[in-house]
């Protein structure tokens, strides 16, 4: 076993600019798979801003071989390699730096830097991996121009991409070629990507509104090319968007996509040659869900829109993270919504905004109350890949979306053309960002960047007090943090500035005018107001009340906060059934099922009879049966609130009493909804050529659910044969997979009804798909998400499969296909009373430590919040920890156990 990695704390507080700037960079690559040559020639000069003149160069350099190195032409003898890098000696004020080194790429099984997946050369260096393809100042704030040199073999790596514009090609002798590439615009060593091997591309070329033609590419391996039109279709979509909202044009002459099977991430923003995971970008109606294409156009527009936010403009340092990823996020969120019809319909936007606040309160709220907690611009860490964090980036989005519910959508745009007009070729920093906001909209935002600087998730306590004789309602908003952890709690140091958005009903469900105690009365009076809470606490009295109102609390989510307010469950009803902001419609049932499923769970630990109110029936049954409401709205509307979500809302997490509640209220629901769940699915079928846009994936979206609904009732006949009917019919993945799953729900629920036709399916799904690898990810992970069945436990039915020749722990989307969906997403199998859930993630943690130590710590983190959990599974918990602790050896993983542990 390797030396366990040095615990070394980096610190914001210590940054200081570097001692060596490098201008140009010219990369020579002679690939071959066991043994790739790398020539790089620096123009290095003094950094006139840094504190020592004296300073030696300093290059960070992993897994390298090095084989020369010249100054100025002259071999230098002024040099000591060490197991981080070199240090190089003596060298003058400006010289030409010369390194010939080589690396490894097909035994790179990190997918850090330079390696090989099928026979292909690819490379991913953010946040540190240039280090690993060849020495330098490996770090964002040290930015260059690149021309770019790859020589290989013709009949094996036909094509060979770099950054930018190609500038010359061609043959050479025993049957090589080469390729120039040349990116003009400065860049950080992070965004540096190559590609080589045996890929096809779709493409198009698309004229800019400035009249400048620029070619489009979607680079995969020849079987997958057929896959690629939604993701063409979709960059062109990013395109015209950015140009039309925020005045961004492409720069370059072309913009590459190439998908990978073997990635680490999702995607990556490489200048002009970005490399995606293949989940990613491959999709057709026979292997893509409507949640795969909604994906893809997302993060197609994610990483395109990184060409300002990011790629011109960049990171300072690390720390300063969300200034790239928080701000895209928040434009990738924008734009998914208006390609949804949120442009001109709320209720579609609301769709969007629904879907990003369920992962911020489940996966960050979490995160913000456990021992990784940290601010969104975090002052420390040991390995940063570990910060690439729901914090960083979908807290990070918040921060960016409260500035336009602050300024509206043009203030915002004008912060943003003042920030690229002063930091266009830089790397800067939050403050920065936050700056131009400030002075293009002529605000003091001194105290806004405690939203940057503060960890913990704010609560927003709310009063109320109705005058009738004045016709006044007083609104009292007090912010804190309640109960915070301690990693958190040492970085709260005053109140946030919260916009906090409401409005007022009244008793017919009407909003009503507000109008603030002072405002003038011809004034005008909108029915949503955005208060600007500053204070500890604040009160806002609106006049011309007419009659004791119900208040819309935080309408839009307009600040990731929580909100203390204790509506009655007829309230909650009522604004379920009233509300004129569709957010707060879902919000109030997802408020109304949370009341009653935290209930229930108490009710199953206190081991006393389960009852379910029938206003909740009603009111969710009043919801299904809403023709007014959009099917795509209905459907978030009628999910309950996960299992996950609900543990974090106890004082003690307790899975199995979460588990047994919730699946009493899907059973209810199920059989007092019967006729109603039968006629949506009904309803709401989509014949004719399966086509993925919002309106028709809203309608499979309700069906679909109404057959998951189906599936508890105890007489399974209907679902059964709905289901059958379905996965043998359907002519697209989203009809086929939502069917595969209900079949395995049936299998757990009726045995001896559906196990055979359970089986057969899942049988049939893998014939039928065995040479997709995306497609059989959603085989994987659909049964490392089943229910336990009678007799077997899913751990079982996962160990199993971990044998099974398709399985391959090397493969990051595989591993997540069927380890952390089993580790993160069933906590009721996860979470077995006997401790072997445990046992057998730290198995996997430190399998996969030794191969890739990124996916390790990600799986790491799936039991980092055991101190919230019920005393029966904290020691197991605690026990699978110190295993890990005692086992693993890279710094990626030790720094999430040791913060757990502590």
């Amino acid at each position: 076993m390797s030396k366990p990695a040095e615990t070394t704390v980096i610190r914001r507080a210590d940054y200081t600019p570097p001692a060596f700037l490098i201008d140009n960079v010219e990369l020579e690559f002679d690939l071959v798979p066991e043994r790739t040559l790398v020539r790089s020639t620096l123009r290095v000069r003094r950094n006139p801003q840094a504190g020592d003149a004296a300073a030696d160069l300093e290059l960070a350099g992993e897994a390298l071989e090095l084989l020369s190195l010249t100054v100025d032409a002259r071999a230098h003898d002024a040099v000591t390699v060490h197991d981080g890098g070199l240090v190089v000696s003596n060298v003058p004020e400006a010289f030409e730096l010369v390194i010939e080194n080589a690396c490894r790429p097909a035994t790179n099984t990190t997918l850090s830097g330079l390696y090989v997946s099928n026979g292909n050369f690819f490379t991913q260096c953010e946040a540190e991996g240039f280090r690993r393809i060849t020495y330098f100042l490996d770090r964002p704030d040290v930015m260059a121009t690149y021309r770019v040199t790859l020589r290989a073999d013709q009949a094996a790596y036909p094509v060979l991409l770099s950054n930018g514009n190609l500038v010359d090609s061609g043959t050479l002798p025993h049957g090589r070629h080469y390729a120039k590439w040349e990116d003009p615009f400065r860049k950080p060593s992070y965004l540096f990507a190559l590609v080589a091997g045996k890929l096809v591309a779709r493409e198009q070329t698309m004229t800019t509104r400035s009249g400048k033609e620029k070619l489009l590419q979607v680079w995969v391996e020849p079987h997958d090319l057929d896959k690629t039109g939604h993701a063409l279709d979709s960059l062109v979509r990013a395109i015209r968007w950015d140009e039309q909202r925020f005045g961004l044009e492409l720069d370059l002459d072309r913009f590459m996509i190439v998908a990978v099977s073997d990635f680490n991430m999702g995607a990556m923003e490489n200048k002009g040659l970005n490399i995606f995971n293949t989940k990613y970008v491959l999709a057709n109606a026979q292997s893509a869900t409507d949640i795969d294409f909604a994906n893809i156009e997302s993060v197609v527009g994610h990483e395109y829109f990184h060409n300002w936010t990011g790629n011109r403009v960049t990171c300072r340092d690390w720390f300063q993270l969300s200034l790239k990823e928080g701000l895209t996020v928040f434009r990738d969120q924008e734009f998914s919504a208006d390609m949804a019809g949120g442009a001109t319909d709320p209720a579609a936007a609301a769709v969007k905004r629904i879907d990003d606040v369920r992962v911020l309160r489940q996966m960050q709220f979490a995160e913000d109350a456990g021992p990784m907690a940290h601010p969104v611009r975090p002052e420390s860490y040991v390995e940063i890949n570990n910060f690439y964090t729901v914090t960083v980036y979908e807290k990070g989005a918040e921060v960016v979306r409260m500035y336009q519910t602050l300024f509206g959508r043009d203030g915002l745009r004008r912060g943003m053309d003042l920030y690229f007009k002063r930091h266009d070729g830089q790397a800067v920093t939050c403050d920065d960002f936050r700056a131009a906001m400030a002075d293009a909209n002529h605000r003091d935002l001194a105290q806004f960047e405690r939203w940057y600087s503060q960890a913990g998730t704010p609560r927003v306590a709310v009063r109320t007090a109705y005058d009738p004789m004045a016709r006044t309602l007083t609104l009292t908003l007090a912010q804190h943090y309640g109960e915070s952890s301690p990693q958190a709690a040492q970085t709260q140091k005053g109140p946030l500035l919260i916009p906090f958005a409401l409005g007022l009903l009244d008793a017919q469900g009407r909003d009503m005018p507000l109008r603030l105690q002072g405002e003038p009365a011809d004034a005008g009076a909108a029915t949503t107001r955005v208060l600007e809470l500053t204070d500890t606490e604040q009160s806002f009295t609106f006049v011309d009340i007419a009659e004791k109102p119900l208040p819309s609390l935080l309408r839009n989510f307009s600040a990731p906060v929580i909100v203390e307010y204790d509506y009655t469950s007829d309230e909650l009803a009522f604004l379920l059934a009233h509300d004129s902001d569709p957010f707060n419609r879902w919000e109030a049932g997802q408020r109304l099922a949370t009341r009653a499923l935290l209930s229930l769970a108490t009710q199953v630990q206190q081991h006393e009879p389960l009852e379910l109110p029938a206003a909740f029936i009603a009111a969710f049954g009043a919801v299904l049966r809403d023709a007014s409401l959009s099917p795509a709205l209905r459907e978030q509307a009628l999910t309950l609130p996960s299992e996950t979500y609900l543990a974090e809302q106890m004082d003690e997490a307790d899975p199995a009493a979460v588990h047994q509640a919730r699946q009493f209220v899907r059973r209810r629901l199920a059989a007092a909804l019967r006729e109603d769940w039968l006629a949506a699915y009904d309803m709401h079928r989509t014949p004719g050529e399966y086509d993925p846009n919002p309106a028709d994936a809203g309608k499979r979206a309700l069906k679909n659910l109404a057959l998951h609904y189906l599936a508890e009732l105890d007489d399974p006949t209907d679902a059964l044969r709905l289901t059958r009917a379905q996965f043998d019919e359907a002519n697209n993945m989203t009809d086929r997979a939502a069917a595969l799953a209900t079949l395995i729900t049936l299998r757990a629920n009726a045995p001896a009804q559906a196990q055979a036709a359970a089986q057969a399916a899942l049988d049939a799904f893998y014939r039928r798909h065995k040479d997709d690898a995306l497609v059989i990810d959603k085989w994987f992970a659909l049964q490392a998400q089943q229910r336990g069945g009678a007799g077997r436990r899913t751990l079982d039915t996962v160990r199993e499969l971990m044998r099974h020749p398709a399985f391959n722990l090397k493969n990051p989307n595989r591993v997540r296909a069927l380890i952390f969906s089993f580790c993160a997403t069933n906590p009721d199998q996860f979470h077995l009373s006997d401790g072997s859930g445990y046992a057998f993630w730290a198995e996997q943690v430190i399998a996969l430590d030794a191969i890739n130590p990124q996916v390790a710590a990600r799986l790491t983190r799936s039991l980092e919040r055991w101190r919230k959990f019920v005393p029966a599974l904290r020691e197991p918990m605690r026990a699978a920890l110190e295993k890990v602790a005692a086992d693993a050896s890279s710094k990626d993983v030790r720094e999430i156990v040791g913060k757990a542990l502590a």
